[in-house]
């Protein structure tokens, strides 16, 4: 059964639900939002997502506070799930989500907008059918930071993934860009 996308309104829902069901077991869940979750909720540069990536921990109880959510609101499974953890980097930069908006069960965090064109720079995927790739995200993070030059971004990038360098597609996606933007 296909599922509707998530909107900032049912990810803020069904966040604010995790923390009340969190906080009546007292217990507070360290919830660190990253890709199109942030996009949305954070930003608003999207409308949708189709799910919210995150790392929570505790893990375990985290997992089924969120099928309990999910059941209840008519969410897939899987709709908060820890599958971005393989892209993270070793060193991360996040900052707290300020205010109570999801309650005293839920603890918010998300990474810097460096950070955040980091890992989508390091993912760069070109869009599929019914995927639109990450270059809208990339170019919105360009236009957000304002860096001055590629070897800028690049500098960035080297920060968080030591040793890896821009693919070919990151840096025309960078240069195209940052040329639209000084125009």
């Amino acid at each position: 059964m296909p599922y509707e996308p998530l909107t900032k309104a049912r990810i803020t829902r069904a966040l604010r639900r995790l923390g009340e069901l969190a906080e009546r077991e007292a217990i507070v869940l360290e919830v660190s939002l990253y890709g199109g979750a942030v996009f949305t909720l954070v930003y608003g540069s999207r409308d949708a997502t189709k799910d919210v990536d995150a790392v929570v921990h505790p893990s375990a109880a985290a997992h089924r506070l969120a099928t309990a959510v999910a059941a209840e609101q008519g969410l897939p499974d899987d709709w908060l799930n820890s599958h971005v953890r393989q892209f993270l980097a070793p060193r991360e930069e996040k900052r707290r989500l300020a205010g109570d908006e999801f309650g005293p069960g839920l603890r918010i965090s998300v990474p810097t907008a460096a950070y955040l064109l980091a890992l989508k720079l390091r993912a760069c995927r070109p869009p599929l059918p019914g995927y639109p790739g990450d270059e809208a995200d990339i170019r919105f993070l360009l236009g957000k930071i304002r860096p001055r030059s590629l070897a800028v971004v690049q500098a960035g990038f080297g920060k968080f993934f030591p040793g890896d360098a821009l693919s070919e597609r990151a840096e025309f996606v960078v240069t195209q860009t940052l040329k639209e933007l000084k125009s």
